[in-house]
């Protein structure tokens, strides 16, 4: 809190403090130093929100924050607390309008007054609230993919914890209680003193820089790690192993082909902006708040931004692997939303997605009756047609009465083993046969399922909990060459998330290109919302 705030959060306690003495000196006041007029005024006040109105009505409008005792200053001290701070959250401090409040309270002059304003409070607090704990936005007016439901706590819940919690606990409750969350407020704190000291400097002016180049543009790569972190304190002006080792190191943070060149990916992430970094790490603050409060103390996290696939146990990452994502294009991109997992099956038949059969099959049947040989057609009941019979340009996409199987094999689109949650996406994690996809460092191949680098490692992981030896249990499965559904003894929740500003247990944070542009469609939103990362002066 800078100077400033404080002197104004002190002169706002000191306001409310005129309420009490209001509430306290008024002779006409009955039992609580509450009257008709007070009641009168919160009815009138709350009527143009149903929740507000019910919750006062239920509670015979009793105050929340406008009576003589020390919890209710407790309960407005801490409000008043936690709005000063809200953008160190990334919320739209705005919204909340602290300084309107504090004029409003210190113009009390009747008991009317007196219960506009204790309508006003639980307003702001409850916008405040919900803000905090699932977020400024609703996901899914920002970005189709997005397929979060997001919980909100009632109104009546929220304030039934202020009546009888202690208050600045309360407060203190409301943001998520994750470590990425902590973390993630830490690297926010971090950008915004980096970017007030002027930033990482001057950027590099190339398009690639190999080992042994020499002049300005090596310095300027030189200093720029330097200020990031990656190189100590060097004098060189040679592009020399200590560089190469940081650009590398540079490059493995950022989810980009470790090969110590720095090329014009590598190039253009050294020289995203700290403002730009702050802006990834507000949307991930915000999309945290979308995310279920218990996540399961065993949980599978899939972030579609750094193509890849975790394990955690108690927020510890147990198993990773690399993943390919549903390719950036209409249709395909892979959405974001939790789910159980509850089964795998081993050596799985491809049911072909209707849309894939009408859109990409159709039209190769029509031309060649043989082609994609390797799957067959089935009538809706399940019998097996022969293609020579079916005279294919007679139908259409919205006509055509088969479907398409592709049985187990190793040619299978699914590999030998697929992870099931079902979802009304359709979407699953599984095994392929297109193993040189996870070499590339961009990974959006997909219809928009998540394809595993290392499948069976993670069936062993998944496994290890009910098997007394999950490999040769899965192998002996897998060698029967028959589709075998395998039940999960505990169901694992499953969070695809979607995050460019990745935060470490230890070491520092990452970042990931915004593959999808969802990121960029957030920031603009919560920009509109009144999030700004201008607070910051540089």
């Amino acid at each position: 809190m800078t100077m400033q705030n404080f002197r104004f959060v002190l002169g706002a306690l000191a306001a409310v403090a005129l309420i009490v003495g209001l509430a306290a000196k008024t002779d006409a006041a009955p039992a609580q130093g509450q009257g008709a007029a007070f009641r009168q005024a919160v009815a009138e006040a709350a009527s143009q929100d149903r929740d507000i109105a019910d919750y006062y009505r239920d509670t015979e409008y009793r105050p929340i924050w406008t009576g003589e005792g020390d919890v209710d200053h407790a309960r407005r001290q801490a409000l008043v607390k936690a709005l000063s701070h809200a953008a160190r959250h990334g919320l739209p401090e705005a919204r909340y309008d602290l300084e309107g409040l504090m004029t409003r309270m210190s113009q009390v002059r009747s008991l009317r007054d007196l219960g506009e304003v204790e309508v006003a409070l639980t307003r702001a607090y409850l916008d405040y609230a919900r803000d905090i704990g699932s977020g400024v936005l609703v996901p899914g007016r920002v970005d189709s993919g997005i397929k979060r439901r997001v919980t909100q706590r009632p109104a009546a819940e929220h304030l039934d914890a202020l009546r009888t919690g202690a208050p600045h606990r309360v407060l203190r409750s409301l943001p998520p209680q994750t470590n990425e969350y902590a973390r993630l407020m830490k690297e926010k704190l971090r950008l915004e003193r980096l970017i007030v000291a002027g930033g990482w400097g001057h950027v590099v002016p190339a398009q690639t820089i190999k080992p042994g180049d020499r002049g300005a543009a090596v310095i300027a790569l030189r200093d720029r790690l330097s200020a990031m972190g990656y190189l100590g304190r060097s004098a060189s002006g040679v592009y020399d192993d200590r560089l190469q080792e940081a650009v590398r190191a540079f490059q493995r943070g950022h989810g980009l082909s470790t090969d110590g060149i720095a090329g014009p990916a590598t190039i253009g992430a050294l020289n995203r902006p700290a403002r730009a970094r702050l802006e990834s790490v507000i949307v991930a603050m915000e999309r945290e708040r979308w995310l279920p409060r218990d996540r399961g103390r065993r949980h599978i996290l899939v972030n579609l931004a750094d193509f890849s696939a975790r394990i955690l146990d108690d927020d510890t990452v147990t198993f990773r692997t690399r993943a390919v994502i549903g390719k950036n294009s209409s249709g395909r991109r892979s959405p974001e939303f939790s789910d159980e997992m509850d089964h795998m099956v081993i050596n799985p038949t491809w049911h072909v997605p209707r849309s894939i059969t009408v859109k990409e099959y159709l039209p190769k049947l029509q031309r060649n009756p043989n082609a994609v040989s390797h799957l067959k057609l089935y009538t809706r009941d399940g019998r097996e047609v022969n293609r020579a019979v079916v005279d294919f340009t007679a139908y259409n996409a919205g006509n055509f009465p088969l479907v398409m199987k592709q049985p187990p094999s190793t040619r299978n689109a699914l590999g030998l083993v697929k992870f099931m949650f079902p979802n009304k996406y359709n979407i699953y994690l599984h095994d392929t046969p297109e193993k040189a996809l996870f070499g590339r460092e961009t990974r959006a191949f997909s219809h928009g399922c998540i394809r595993l680098q290392d499948p069976f490692e993670f069936a062993y992981e998944l496994l290890s909990r009910q098997e007394a030896d999950p490999r040769d249990f899965f192998h002996s499965v897998l060698n029967t060459g028959r589709e075998s559904y395998v039940r999960l003894d505990d169901p694992v929740p499953v969070h695809i998330v979607y995050r460019t500003a990745v935060t470490q247990a230890r070491g520092a944070t990452e970042y990931r290109d915004d593959v999808y542009g969802r990121d960029a469609r957030i920031w603009d939103a919560l920009k509109r919302a009144g999030v700004s990362r201008d607070q910051v002066r540089s």
